[in-house]
């Protein structure tokens, strides 16, 4: 029994050191994926032009913050978390960060002081950045942006994921490996193809939105080579499109049509919402236009089913005949609701009330002011969260050099119960050619709980 009880202590002995070291000893950072010459300097305006590829001021300013002062709060299933103030101040920001300290928070998620950044920064895709790149936008940050001390809140986690320690454990399973050759020479012989994607697997991160989540919370891919990639994710109650399938926007819109949404939150068919109309407000609007264009044809060639069309010219037959079909549904539900027979289902009724004096009676709203419905990949996702929080909350489409008015669908939360909102986001799923699941009253309760409740923990 002695013995059993001292192999017992010596395992528990054991095990509390193993923790500490763990714990304490600090972890190991990524090299530089190059070697550059000592006195290297970016290009005038580079580093700038970096931040905006890599979206940073959407993240790091908060709603009538100073940009990069930080303090947005950020949702996760987890808990609240608080964007970090990236100003070069020395208190509260980064104005003592080095560049080693600096690429090591952008490729490993380690603050300065050694502790673990959460994944709300995704410097799991940052981890693709060259150096030429991070060292130009360490030198933005630190010698172009003006410091402001502007201490941000502690995150609001509970325990264990208060705890940040234990972010080394997730990091073995969630960060890829920090290839040198990602978007670079040798992935395609396409230096378009090769520039889209080190934009999009590298500091534009689309995958942290628009690829699922495992059951770790880590991306289920971070290049065209993994399946997942990109098909399709769900972020702050929004749905992100899958933008790799046969029906997604890059393999069925034309590419000026992609190029379009992308550079100012809409074109003839649709309109960005949520956290895209930052991305496109804060960065996608600034890209150039080579730059553009080597992303829409990355997108364009990692379709699953392969490359999309260059056209609507090379839309098969088959396809065609479909369409044709769906013309004969979406001519039966415009005429329906052309009727305003009082006694059309609940959900048609709301639609006409609410909804059809922007986007018709047929569903196809106005090119870049009011998006399609028929056929809207927030419609018709097979959650639909995105629909329903659109109907309780409303969004607005964002601001740009080449589309200036900011254009605002209002909230209807205030003046449809759950399960009008039900009936009416049913209806539409199911409207013209439209043909998702049914939305129900506990649905939407759930969705409205969930977002009453994360306003309550950031005001």
């Amino acid at each position: 029994m002695r013995t059993f009880l001292r192999v017992l202590l010596a395992l528990a002995i054991v095990a509390v050191i193993g923790l500490l070291l763990f714990i304490f000893i600090p972890p190991q950072t990524t090299e530089p994926h190059e070697d550059l010459a000592a006195g290297w300097q970016p290009e005038e305006g580079a580093g700038e032009y970096v931040m905006r590829l890599a979206d940073c001021a959407a993240c790091h300013t908060a709603e009538d913050g100073v940009q990069f002062a930080g303090g947005r709060p950020i949702n996760s299933p987890l808990g609240v978390i608080y964007s970090a103030n990236i100003t070069p101040d020395d208190e509260t920001g980064i104005g003592d960060y080095s560049l080693d300290e600096f690429r090591a928070a952008l490729y490993d998620g380690v603050r300065e002081d050694g502790a673990h950044l959460y994944p709300a920064m995704p410097y799991d895709n940052y981890r693709f950045l060259t150096e030429e790149d991070v060292r130009a936008l360490y030198l933005y940050f630190t010698t172009e942006v003006e410091p402001v001390s502007n201490p941000v809140p502690e995150p609001e986690l509970g325990f264990p994921f208060d705890q940040r320690w234990a972010l080394r454990a997730w990091k073995w399973v969630g960060l890829p490996e920090a290839e040198r050759d990602v978007g670079g020479p040798g992935r395609y012989d396409d230096e378009q193809l090769n520039r889209g994607a080190y934009i999009v697997e590298g500091p534009g991160h689309c995958s942290a939105c628009h690829s699922p989540r495992t059951q770790t919370f880590t991306q289920a891919g971070f290049t065209a080579e993994d399946p997942e990639f990109l098909t399709g994710g769900e972020i702050d109650g929004w749905t992100a499109p899958g933008l790799r399938g046969p029906d997604s926007p890059p393999q069925t819109w034309s590419g000026e049509e992609l190029a379009r949404v992308l550079g100012t939150g809409r074109n003839a068919h649709a309109s960005v919402v949520g956290e895209m109309a930052l991305v496109v407000e804060d960065s996608l609007q600034y890209l150039t236009a080579e730059d553009m264009q080597a992303v829409v044809a990355y997108l364009r060639h990692i379709g699953t089913d392969g490359p999309a069309p260059e056209d609507d010219a090379d839309v098969p037959d088959e396809a065609e005949q479909v369409r044709a079909v769906d013309e004969l549904v979406e001519n039966a539900t415009a005429a329906m609701l052309s009727t305003a027979d009082p006694d059309m289902p609940l959900g048609a009724r709301l639609y006409l009330d609410n909804c059809s004096a922007c986007h018709m009676v047929d569903g196809r709203g106005a090119d870049e002011v009011f998006p399609e419905l028929d056929g809207s990949f927030l419609v018709t996702a097979a959650e639909p969260t995105g629909l329903i929080h659109m109907i309780l909350e409303g969004d607005e489409l964002p601001s740009t050099e080449e589309r200036p008015m900011r254009l605002r669908m209002p909230g209807f939360g205030w003046r449809l119960s759950d399960a009008e909102v039900a009936e009416l986001a049913s209806f539409v799923r199911n409207a013209w050619s439209n043909d998702a699941g049914s939305v129900t009253a506990g649905m939407v309760a759930d969705l409205r709980e969930e977002h009453e409740g994360d306003q309550a923990a950031v005001e």
